[in-house]
């Protein structure tokens, strides 16, 4: 990539959200931001590419200093009640609530900077929520096929006889309220062997 490019890639990640190991996950994502940043840096490739899921809340926390500060995102159950979530200078919030939290959060030096979203149909859940997250942000593109379709969230219950129960009950929505549930389309679609070059020219308009 040229220089002045910076490129992250966010994996999937299972856990809980706010132990070490969420906290080093994250930490890892803004780290690699981080170490890339400089003052002459022109936009951002966010690599969502196979990304499976699990936990959402440190992938959130990690790729905030490129997302931004602010409401990013809903969960809107089926009687249209509405919970936000959001990153706030190195943390994640489901509403009022601290999901994860960045020891010595990092700002760009280029705030508000053009983002090029990469996605394909191996981002699934919680990979597809950080995909709406970035969806009626200012200056971003998504680009490459669309994700596998479970935009959705979902909720453990224990039963009397020791066995879980996991139910989906809610959808994700975007920070303009679109529900999902489904796949989410990209904003151009592009084959793989082409996506870092189509990721690469919306940068550079």
């Amino acid at each position: 990539l040229p220089s002045d490019i910076g490129y992250v890639r966010v994996r999937g990640y299972s856990g809980a959200a706010n132990d070490n190991d969420a906290k080093a996950f994250a930490g890892g994502i803004k780290d690699k931001i981080r170490v890339t940043d400089h003052p002459d840096i022109k936009g951002w490739i966010v690599d969502l590419r196979s990304n499976t899921g699990g936990n959402m809340w440190p992938m959130l926390a990690g790729i905030g200093p490129v997302l931004g500060n602010g409401i990013c995102g809903y969960f809107i159950d089926p009687d249209n009640n509405e919970f936000e979530w959001s990153y706030s200078n190195g943390t994640s919030l489901n509403q009022s609530y601290i999901m994860t939290q960045i020891i010595s959060p990092y700002t760009l030096y280029n705030e508000n900077p053009k983002v090029a979203v990469l996605t394909d149909v191996g981002t699934a859940s919680s990979g597809e929520a950080i995909v709406a997250a970035f969806i009626g942000r200012p200056n971003t593109k998504s680009f490459g096929s669309a994700t596998c379709g479970v935009s959705t969230s979902n909720q453990h219950y224990d039963l009397s006889d020791g066995s879980r129960l996991i139910l989906t009950v809610s959808y994700m929505a975007d920070r303009n309220k679109k529900q999902y549930g489904y796949s989410i389309e990209p904003d151009e679609v592009v084959g793989n062997e082409n996506i870092i070059d189509a990721a690469i020219n919306y940068i550079y308009e």
